[in-house]
């Protein structure tokens, strides 16, 4: 594509504005590409605000990539807790493992190498290059998107994956060679904080001047965005089953999937079986004699491409039951995703802790 914005002055103006105006976020102390691959991967589909605490906390348990490789797996799980998209921090486990082994604990400063390692797209990647290597590679995600179909008056449908491709291309050719870490933080930046997706604050943007559809009033209908196909229902049963020792059940679930090796309360979906049989399928399930079935608040959990709704009950059962007991307050030293923490703290509350 053409560009006809005036370059060097647009490169300019965004890295003038990003050097005086940037958020003081504990991942921009130093550009340590350890720290910068950690907080990119945290910040995919995770709000910042959300994203700090977990960062500091992660940081401080495993505060080298060494450290993060020779961790056990279900401790990192634990650390990455109520953070969601767990494959991120299994994917980046398995990166960091061979880092450690191939390139001697040292984060590839090439793209091939860093392309190539597990979890790392072509966004992460130019990431970490630009921002901790200071190299002029294009990293490119919604906030960038957005931006730049602003500019550059770009008309494509972002949630095809071949426009990716336009903004790489446009991004290549816009690039400060000086100061790329700059640059992209600056486009990020601006995503974040001016050009936002509903009511831009165009009077506030650096760049105006140089911006295509704020010239021709436009900027509210950008990006072009195709609506996502409908999210996936689930109807679930969810079981606290608890022994005559006052111990609760936890099982873990498989080790791919959604929410690999994590651990909750024993499901089985509604299509499956039905709530008439749920006392026998639970007496065969897991050998246990049920003596109380209780029926309590609901739970509603929200995916990306899923919900998840899920009846929650209570059963009190004697014998030796199938599967791991645990008194309730060790239940959660095991990585147990949102969904499952929601229906420990409703029988937290019910007991009164």
């Amino acid at each position: 594509m053409a560009i006809t914005i005036n370059i060097p002055q647009f490169r300019k103006d965004l890295i003038d504005w990003f050097e005086k105006e940037q958020r003081n976020l504990p991942w921009r102390k130093n550009q340590d590409p350890y720290r910068v691959w950690v907080s990119e991967i945290m910040l995919q589909q995770t709000k910042v605000d959300t994203v700090i605490p977990y960062f500091n906390q992660f940081t401080k348990s495993f505060p080298t990539l060494s450290a993060l490789a020779e961790a056990d797996e279900q401790e990192v799980l634990k650390a990455w807790e109520g953070l969601g998209y767990y494959s991120r921090v299994r994917n980046l486990q398995t990166a960091v493992r061979e880092v450690v082994e191939n390139y001697d604990a040292k984060v590839p400063d090439e793209v091939e190498s860093l392309g190539n390692l597990k979890g790392v797209g072509p966004y992460t990647r130019g990431a970490i290059l630009s921002i901790a290597y200071n190299k002029p590679e294009p990293a490119v995600d919604g906030n960038v998107m957005r931006v730049l179909s602003r500019i550059l008056l770009i008309e494509e449908d972002i949630a095809k994956a071949k426009t990716r491709k336009i903004f790489e291309q446009a991004v290549r050719e816009l690039i400060s060679k000086e100061n790329p870490s700059y640059f992209n933080q600056g486009l990020m930046e601006l995503g974040a904080l001016i050009c936002t997706p509903r009511k831009p604050s165009c009077m506030l943007c650096p760049v105006q001047d140089h911006c295509t559809a704020f010239a021709k009033g436009v900027e509210q209908s950008l990006p072009i965005k195709s609506k996502k196909t409908k999210q996936k229902i689930e109807d679930h049963f969810t079981l606290v089953i608890e022994d005559d020792a006052e111990k609760v059940m936890l099982e873990q679930r498989p080790d791919t999937g959604l929410l690999a090796q994590m651990w909750q309360f024993p499901m089985v979906s509604k299509k499956e079986v039905s709530e008439s049989l749920l006392q026998t399928y639970i007496k065969e399930k897991f050998e246990i004699d049920v003596i109380q079935l209780e029926k309590l608040k609901p739970v509603k959990h929200v995916f990306s491409h899923i919900t998840w709704n899920m009846d929650v009950w209570r059963i009190k059962g004697v014998g030796q039951p199938k599967g791991l007991m645990l008194p309730l307050d060790e239940v959660t030293q095991y990585p147990m995703p949102v969904s499952h923490q929601k229906v420990l703290s409703q029988i937290q509350e019910y007991n009164g802790n």
